[in-house]
């Protein structure tokens, strides 16, 4: 069997829509066997990549409407043609939110049972911390988060220097103040969500920005919704640039988090849509993975660090999103970074 075959099976179905298993296995010029391919047909609808119609052998084969955003993705491939050169979704789209993400699950049968074979051992390992032992780990957590989350912006302050930071207050020679007060403000709202396990649960317009408001205080960023246009580098999408727009969206958004059955799911719409939105003038990533956070740990699932993700590929998991509404690189770096947390912390 080619390593391509379900590529091959998907550009058929694309090409041919409302195909027959047979048709289908026939079109693809025998590169698999036909068990194969109605396995690799089983897998794809599991995957929700494709749909089926009809029954027995009267089954026909679609795309799915949520083909397109979750069909993996390769980001170098994807980014080595330069940003006016993609061909892309240059603007917001409200369906994205209010209608696709609405009617799929993001995480496939596979995936699911992944993150909660996972949080179970996660669950295990906390069920035998002392309250000491388990807030010691949870501060290591938060420093690396405040360091990971800042340096994806731009901070320059080693992980070491984070830690004497936020542990004695003590600041790094030659560094800007900014970046001292911008890992400070991650730790404050660390705190406060963990002080207040339930600010998010239900997610609202108004706790996205109180912990916004903790993330960029003394920055000289502005508290509430934007209402001016703001770029983004590296990429030619545009974000809204009306303030009752995006009041709506950060609605829309609130209503399909809260909506969602699992914590998971949550939790990733959460970190991509707000930056997606672009709600504020700055701090809207941070914003994200805080939210983020906090809807995990308001379930009870291990939060997440991020520290070892690639701060480039971060972005581009993000630009990938802003142009094309695919989600599979950063569900992709959500996973592996959840995986990450359970078996480093804790």
């Amino acid at each position: 069997m080619k390593a391509n075959t379900s590529d091959n099976i998907l550009e058929y179905i694309r090409a041919h829509p409302l195909q027959s298993s047979k048709e289908i296995h026939d079109g693809i010029g025998g590169s698999a066997g036909y068990a194969t391919v109605k396995r690799l047909l089983n897998k794809l609808l599991s995957d929700n990549l494709i749909k089926a119609e009809g029954k027995g052998k009267a089954t026909k084969y679609a795309i799915s409407p949520a083909f397109q955003l979750l069909y993996p993705i390769d980001l170098d491939v994807y980014f080595e043609k330069e940003q006016d050169e993609r061909k892309i979704k240059n603007s917001f789209d409200f369906d994205v939110i209010t209608d696709t993400l609405t009617h799929v699950n993001l995480f496939t049968s596979d995936e699911q049972k992944h993150i909660e074979f996972l949080q179970a051992k996660f669950t295990g390992n906390v069920s035998h911390l002392s309250k000491t032992a388990y807030n010691k780990e949870l501060e290591r957590l938060a420093i690396d988060l405040s360091w990971k989350s800042s340096q994806i912006e731009g901070n320059t302050y080693s992980l070491l220097e984070t830690e004497r930071l936020l542990k004695d207050k003590e600041t790094a020679a030659g560094k800007p103040k900014d970046d001292a007060t911008m890992l400070l403000n991650h730790k404050d709202a660390i705190n406060f969500i963990i002080e207040h396990p339930d600010y998010v649960t239900p997610l609202t317009i108004r706790a996205i920005e109180d912990i916004h408001s903790l993330l960029i205080k003394d920055l000289g960023v502005d508290r509430n919704i934007r209402q001016r246009r703001v770029g983004i580098s590296g990429t030619n999408y545009t974000p809204l640039d009306n303030e009752h727009q995006i009041r709506d969206a950060l609605n829309d958004m609130c209503v399909l988090v809260n909506n969602k059955e699992t914590g998971f799911e949550k939790a990733l719409l959460s970190l991509i849509l707000l930056s997606y939105i672009q709600a504020f003038v700055d701090g809207n990533k941070r914003t994200a993975r805080i939210v983020s956070n906090a809807i995990l740990m308001s379930h009870h699932y291990c939060p997440i660090s991020f520290r070892t993700v690639d701060s480039v590929d971060y972005k581009k998991a993000i630009l990938l999103f802003y142009e094309q509404n695919n989600i599979s690189a950063f569900k992709k770096i959500f996973i592996e970074q959840f995986e990450f947390a359970v078996n480093t912390y804790f």
